[in-house]
């Protein structure tokens, strides 16, 4: 299983679709419910629905439709009326769970319509907002704006605190054989997750080999400056010891001109400060993990090729 949101869960599940084969059907993703930027923001707000952005990049990771199916459902409408910058999925996902009555519903159905192999979950289907804390005891509220403030983050929290875990989630947690805390924005898309009471227990309750995938840049507004053991602090200081067991980071660095034009925005490479990651009592596996294209981000099948490597490693 994979847990997380954004961009980085997607890949994370394409890759292991890559390489399940007949087992695909037990994947599960677990999805953050925290996002209220963009598309998914304006339908959160306008209609009372869950933010359908991130399921539907699952959906689409995990379809087994033609490419056109798939193209359609990702598909951005455009110019200046009310429906622009709207997915057509996002929509989709709306207009299903106003008929269903069901946001949990509505995900199924439409994973049956795409011929979903696996399962997508949320983390929590109560309507949390994601809150910070800055280093100067600011509070700000809302994922999309905690990027913006140009703070260091103290802590994220989640509003109402006593939001309730889905059942079929630490259900699925507990008989995963392997759970990836899949890379993309630390404290907007991953912690979230880790903040619904019950998931860091049932994590560390799980006989499953835990990794994570860590992000291969920095992320101006969130994590400017990280090593990689601050990352793996942030994890720990927000959800607890004990639901870590190892950490695959990519051992190959971008090019130049990549990493001139990352830098640009305030991005950087994360630092590998193994020493200090050790004393957090978890392993460090090195691959490379990079896309053949110009921008640094993760190529899918390398990373699902690397993380049943590492089941298979551990015998589970």
């Amino acid at each position: 299983m994979a847990i997380g949101g954004g961009t980085g869960l997607p890949v994370v599940l394409t890759g292991l679709k890559r390489y399940l084969g007949s087992r695909l059907d037990s994947l599960t993703a677990v999805v953050t419910v925290a996002d209220e930027g963009g598309s998914s923001g304006r339908l959160r707000a306008e209609y009372d629905v869950l933010p359908p952005g991130d399921f539907r990049n699952c959906l689409v990771a995990l379809a087994e439709v033609e490419p056109l199916m798939a193209q359609l459902f990702q598909y951005r409408f455009g110019g200046s009326g009310t429906l622009a910058g709207h997915n057509f999925g996002n929509l989709f996902l709306t207009a299903l769970t106003h008929v269903t009555g069901d946001f949990l519903q509505a995900i199924r159905v439409s994973s049956k319509i795409l011929a979903v192999r696996g399962t997508i979950l949320p983390s929590t289907l109560d309507n949390v907002r994601l809150g910070a804390e800055c280093s100067d005891g600011s509070v700000v509220m809302g994922e999309s704006e905690i990027a913006k403030t140009g703070k260091a983050i103290r802590r994220v929290f989640l509003e109402p605190a006593n939001c309730r875990p889905l059942p079929e989630t630490l259900e699925a947690i507990s008989q995963a054989d392997l759970v990836v805390l899949s890379p993309g924005s630390l404290y907007t898309s991953l912690l979230p997750n880790l903040l619904v009471p019950g998931i860091a227990d049932a994590l560390r309750g799980s006989a499953a080999l835990k990794v994570f995938v860590a992000n291969l840049m920095t992320e101006p507004g969130e994590t400017d400056g990280y090593t990689l053991s601050d990352h793996v602090a942030t994890l720990i200081d927000h959800a607890g010891s004990g639901m870590l067991d190892g950490i695959l980071v990519n051992a190959r660095s971008a090019g130049e001109r990549t990493l001139t034009r990352y830098a640009e925005t305030g991005a950087y490479p994360v630092a590998l400060d193994l020493d200090r990651v050790s004393e957090w009592g978890v392993w460090v596996q090195q691959a490379d993990l990079l896309g053949a294209d110009e921008k640094a981000r993760h190529h899918p099948q390398k990373i699902g090729r690397n993380l049943l490597g590492l089941l298979s490693k551990n015998g589970k």
